[in-house]
C-alpha cells in the first residue's frame, strides 16, 4: 500500500475519531479528495525530480573526480594496511609501524607531487614567477618560448575545466564567476534541500553585491555546461535537462535577491548608528548566543572557544 493511502487514512480515522457526527460525509470526502491531491502531487515531483537529483549527483561526482579520489585513498589505505601486517609477521610489531610511517609517508609525497602537477597550467607553463624578471625571460629563451607542448596538461576537474573555457570563451575578465564558482560546490551537494540551497544562494548574493557593472548570470551557464560535457563521458540529453534545471532554479533566487544587499546594509547602518553602546553590548550578547546555540561548531572558528 503507497505511504500517501497511508497517511490520507490515518489523517480521515482522525478525523472521524475527534470530530464524530459533525463530520459529515461530504466534508469526509472533501477531505480525502483533497489529501489524494497533496500525495499526488508528492508522488509526482519524487518520479519526476528523483532522477534529475540522481544525474546530477552522478555526473558531479565525476565533473570533481570525488569518485576516483575517494577509491584511490581506500586503496592506499588498504595497501598501507597489507604493507604493515606483512611485514609485522616477519619482522615484530616496530618493523611494522616503521614500515607503515614510511608507507604513509610515501603516500603524502606521492600526492604532494601529483598536486603540483595540477598547479602546473593547462600549456606546461609553471604559475609561479620567477623572483628576478632577467632570468625568467632567459629560461623562456632556453625553452624555446617558455612553452612545452610536449608535456602538457588537459583540466581534469571542474574547477580547472572552468577557468579554462571561461578564458577560452571570452569571459576570463568576469571576477563575479570565481564567487560563484567558489559557492557552486555547495550549491550543488544541497540541491535537494531547498533551505540548504537557499542560504547558499543568500550568501552568494551578498558575495556579488560587491562587485560593480552588469552580472549575466547566463554567462556562467554557458561556460557550466561547456565544461561538463567535456568532464561527463556520457553525458546526454537528460543531463542537459537535469544541469540546466538546476542552474535555472539558482538563477531565479540570486536574481530575486540582487540589489537588496545595498538597501538592507543602508538600513542596518542606520539603525545601528541610533543605538548607544549599551544596546549595541546586548544585541552582541543575543547574536552570539543565538548562533553558538544554533551552530556549535560555528565556535571552532573564533580564537579563543569557551570549550577550552
Amino acid at each position: 500500500v503507497p505511504r500517501v493511502i497511508i497517511f490520507r487514512d490515518a489523517i480521515a480515522d482522525l478525523l472521524i475519531t475527534d470530530m464524530g457526527e459533525r463530520l459529515t460525509p461530504k466534508a469526509r470526502d472533501g477531505f480525502l479528495t483533497f489529501l489524494n491531491y497533496v500525495g499526488g502531487a508528492y508522488i509526482f515531483v519524487r518520479t519526476k525530480f528523483s532522477e534529475r537529483l540522481r544525474i546530477i549527483a552522478s555526473s558531479w561526482s565525476l565533473a570533481t573526480k570525488q569518485v576516483a579520489d575517494e577509491a584511490e585513498a581506500a586503496g592506499d589505505a588498504m595497501g598501507a594496511e597489507e604493507g604493515a601486517q606483512g611485514e609485522g609477521g616477519e619482522g615484530g610489531d616496530s618493523g611494522a609501524v616503521e614500515d607503515a610511517g614510511a608507507a604513509q609517508k610515501a603516500q603524502e609525497e606521492a600526492r604532494a607531487q601529483k598536486k603540483a602537477k595540477k598547479s602546473s597550467s593547462w600549456f606546461g607553463m609553471s604559475n609561479k614567477k620567477s623572483s628576478s624578471g632577467g632570468k625568467g625571460d632567459a629560461d623562456a629563451g632556453d625553452g624555446g618560448g617558455g612553452t612545452d607542448f610536449r608535456n602538457t596538461s588537459v583540466p581534469t576537474t571542474y574547477n580547472e575545466m572552468f577557468m579554462f573555457n571561461s578564458a577560452v570563451m571570452g569571459f576570463g575578465n568576469h571576477v563575479w564567476m570565481n564567487e560563484v564558482l567558489g559557492s557552486f560546490d555547495a550549491i550543488v551537494v544541497n540541491v535537494s534541500n531547498s533551505y540548504r540551497l537557499q542560504e547558499e544562494c543568500d550568501i552568494l548574493s551578498l558575495r556579488l553585491a560587491k562587485y560593480k557593472g552588469n552580472i549575466n548570470l547566463a554567462e556562467y551557464k554557458a561556460v557550466m555546461l561547456a565544461s561538463l560535457r567535456s568532464l561527463v563521458k556520457d553525458w546526454g540529453s537528460q543531463h542537459e535537462v537535469a544541469w540546466s534545471w538546476l542552474w535555472e532554479n539558482v538563477e531565479r533566487m540570486l536574481k530575486a535577491l540582487m540589489g537588496k544587499p545595498a538597501v538592507q546594509q543602508k538600513a542596518l547602518t542606520t539603525l545601528y548608528a541610533s543605538l548607544d553602546e549599551s544596546a549595541l553590548m546586548v544585541i552582541r550578547k543575543e547574536v552570539y548566543q543565538q548562533f553558538f546555540a544554533l551552530a556549535p561548531a560555528g565556535q571552532d572558528y573564533f580564537k579563543q572557544s569557551t570549550t577550552r
